[in-house]
């Protein structure tokens, strides 16, 4: 099937399922119905051990302009490590501290749709021979057939071999030289020399594979690992061209000299529906060429299987569509110590009859789809775990992702900055397709730790939370144990509880065992289903809103009962509204009368020209910007600021380029509290934006002024037929 089933696996929530349409029961603790049974125990740090170091580009020194932070999909800010990143125009340049012995470094950037060009690379004040290729080919990938999905996958890495040493305090400056260049974050390594070839090996240039990459040396491959049944086929450090996958891969070792070394560069690598097993694939690079998300290619780096008893480790595996999607017999499978980065979609799917299958120590970044995921299709899959992998920037579902299965493990993950559709980690019975094997037996989420997970569904308004456990499309029924959390700056929900099929299936056996929640945007608990948990030793501090959200939908489908286990804290208070969602901070008591009330809200508009949508006017980059359709006055824009609010002040911006001319627009400030009726706050006027100081124009509105949703109708515009904001900002104060 080569993964078509994944065109609807994004982790969405049906438009039924949006909010529940009457107020649903509001349950508070019920203190002292369970006994404690002690503190959760202490648990090592979360992740992977990396051979690298990252360090942000917001946190280096710059001459560029600072973006985000941002949870809007659709924004370069919102995919970014940590929501924020640095823009360098030509000429300018982000500056490392370099935090550890290294010899290499590995960037995420994003540049421009459509354009690509090179980082100049500077190393203690001087600049290297090398440069580090940039390039937006792998990036912007629209997946139209996911309902809520929009273009996104901004950003791409590439890596450089310094030719030196730096030290631990050495300098190392990226400097943008002939395109605008966006800088997220910078992996520093200390790559060893390359390996040697083992003893007995059968090299695959001995079978007339070329390391230039110029020939073909698919069928020097085929040969070499016909000659090594049982041994070691030898991959020299070179770059090596596959023009089709490989099949028949049984009873061998691929080895390369290390995934600096031994590249090989083909879009499938191994398809094949079953194998004897045996197979061990370890310490080389396999980059493919993958621009786009098509579900019916096998554009993977295994499609299939690779039988039972197989190990993959040490590989660098870049710019497929996934990096693993495993069908058949794969018991015992083992895949750790990878890095799989860039992919249009999963970074691995267990795709059923997974049996005894470990992901440990793994690296993922920039996945398209979910970056870790168990799919229980055709059978279930029992026994298996994702164990301290690191998960950054899956940029349209989940980070970590359990879709039906048996006696399932997650434990001691760090996954940050989900975006979009998906959670830090979902626990579901979603199915997808049938038949599907819902979850059995028990479940096990333990010390794992979630920062800046959780996301606003862009379709429907929806929050996600950083943790979900979700009775799709039947009742959760398993044991479920979710011991030893952290959640750390969740934009909205800690633990979210929902049938996400609006169907109203229960959500039950669950109990959440130890947990720390810090900076939750909204709410702790977001219970939007029937069913029942119990919470023990949860302790939070800073909740946006209240410590619970309970409404489940459909209305009168039973209400969620949530059972004070015992040393619960810092999380009392139920939201009394269901027909609207809370808000980030709608709850704090003195929230920020200087807070940009705009930032990152819902934005829509009556037209839009080209990739200039609504959203790029509140995504806190003003670089970016919102443009009408063109000669088609008047046009509007509209933001809804999420509750009715005294706005005194707004203050909208063009880019400060000075390539951005002195223009004047004349608009209309209107604003309703419904939704649907407006109504005039400040007239027709000309705001002049000039580059000379700052493009900037400011707008005062009226003592008295109440509104949740502000409106901006454009009827000129001197300097281009269309109307133009970089950043619509709205504030309390006059």
């Amino acid at each position: 099937m080569h993964g078509t089933t994944s065109t609807t696996r994004s982790g969405s929530i049906p438009r039924t399922a949006r909010r529940p349409s009457a107020v649903g029961a509001a349950v508070a603790l019920a203190a002292g119905t369970l006994v404690a049974l002690g503190s959760p125990a202490a648990h090592a740090v979360a992740g992977a051990s990396l051979p690298f170091t990252s360090v942000e580009a917001e946190s280096a020194t710059n001459t560029g302009t600072k973006i985000g932070p941002d949870y809007t999909q659709g924004t370069l800010a919102s995919e970014a490590s940590g929501r924020q990143a640095v823009r360098l125009a030509a000429g300018q340049r982000v500056e490392f501290t370099v935090p550890r012995a290294a010899n290499a470094v590995n960037v995420s950037y994003s540049v421009p749709d459509g354009q690509s060009g090179t980082l100049d690379v500077y190393v203690n004040g001087a600049r290297l021979a090398q440069t580090l290729p940039v390039t937006s080919k792998y990036s912007y990938v629209d997946t139209g057939w996911i309902a809520g999905a929009k273009t996104h996958h901004f950003y791409d890495n590439s890596r450089l071999l310094l030719g030196r040493d730096v030290q631990a305090g050495d300098k190392v400056a990226l400097v943008a030289t002939n395109a605008q260049v966006t800088v997220d974050v910078a992996d520093f390594e200390q790559v060893a020399r390359a390996a040697t070839q083992p003893a007995g090996s059968v090299s695959v240039t001995a079978r007339g594979a070329d390391p230039s990459g110029q020939g073909d040396s698919t069928q020097a491959f085929r040969d070499a690992i016909a000659a090594a049944q049982g041994g070691v086929v030898w991959i020299p450090p070179g770059d090596y061209r596959l023009t089709s996958s490989l099949s028949g891969v049984q009873n061998v070792t691929l080895q390369g000299a290390g995934d600096w070394y031994s590249v090989v560069h083909t879009s499938r690598f191994i398809d094949q529906s079953n194998s004897s097993g045996n197979v061990h694939i370890k310490d080389f690079a396999v980059i493919g060429e993958v621009t786009e998300r098509v579900d019916s290619n096998p554009d993977n780096f295994v499609n299939g299987s690779l039988g039972p008893n197989s190990s993959v480790s040490g590989m660098w595996i870049q710019h497929l569509k996934c990096g693993f999607w495993l069908m058949g017999n794969n018991d015992n499978l083992v895949v750790e110590n990878n890095r799989i980065l860039d992919t249009t979609a999963d970074g691995l799917n267990l795709n059923g009859n997974a049996r005894g299958v470990k992901v440990r120590g793994n690296f993922l970044r920039n996945q398209g789809d979910d970056s870790l995921a168990m799919w229980s299709l055709n059978a279930p899959d029992t026994d298996s775990s994702f164990e301290n992998n690191t998960i950054s920037q899956p940029n349209l579902a989940n980070g970590i992702a359990v879709y039906g299965g048996t006696d399932i493990t997650v434990r001691g993950n760090l996954v940050s900055d989900t975006n979009a559709l998906g959670s830090g980690i979902a626990i579901s019975n979603q199915k997808f397709l049938d038949p599907f094997s819902p979850l059995a037996g028990t479940i096990t989420v333990d010390g794992n730790t979630l920062v800046r997970a959780g996301a606003m569904n862009p379709n429907w308004n929806h929050p996600m939370g950083a943790l979900r456990v979700d009775s799709y499309d039947s009742a959760v029924n398993a044991t479920v144990d979710i011991t030893n959390t952290t959640i750390t700056d969740s934009p909205y929900s800690a633990f979210e509880f929902v049938s996400g099929g609006g169907h109203g299936y229960p959500v039950k056996g669950v109990t959440v065992d130890g947990a720390t929640v810090k900076n939750t945007g909204t709410v702790v608990v977001q219970a939007e289903a029937q069913g029942a948990a119990t919470f023990r030793d949860v302790t939070a501090t800073t909740v946006g809103a209240a410590g619970v959200y309970n409404c489940p939908y459909p209305s009168g489908s039973g209400s969620f009962t949530l059972t004070d286990g015992g040393g619960n804290s810092g999380w009392a208070g139920t939201w009394d509204d269901c027909s609207t969602w809370p808000q980030p901070g709608q709850g704090n008591p003195d929230p920020d009368p200087n807070r940009n009330l705009a930032k990152g809200r819902p934005a829509t508009a009556t037209g839009s020209q080209d990739v200039y949508t609504p959203g790029k006017a509140v995504d806190g980059d003003a670089g970016s910007y919102w443009e009408s359709a063109n000669n088609a006055f008047p046009q509007s824009w509209t933001v809804d600021l999420g509750s009715g609010q005294a706005v005194r002040r707004l203050v909208l911006k063009l880019p400060p380029s000075t390539a951005w001319g002195a223009r004047t627009q004349t608009i209309t400030v209107l604003g309703s509290t419904d939704g649907s009726n407006y109504s005039t706050v400040v007239g027709a006027q000309g705001y002049r934006f000039d580059p000379a100081t700052g493009n900037t124009a400011t707008v005062a509105l009226p003592a008295g002024t109440n509104l949740r949703w502000l409106r901006l109708s454009v009827s000129a515009n001197t300097g281009w037929p269309a109307g133009q904001f970089s950043e619509v900002e709205a504030y309390l104060t006059p």
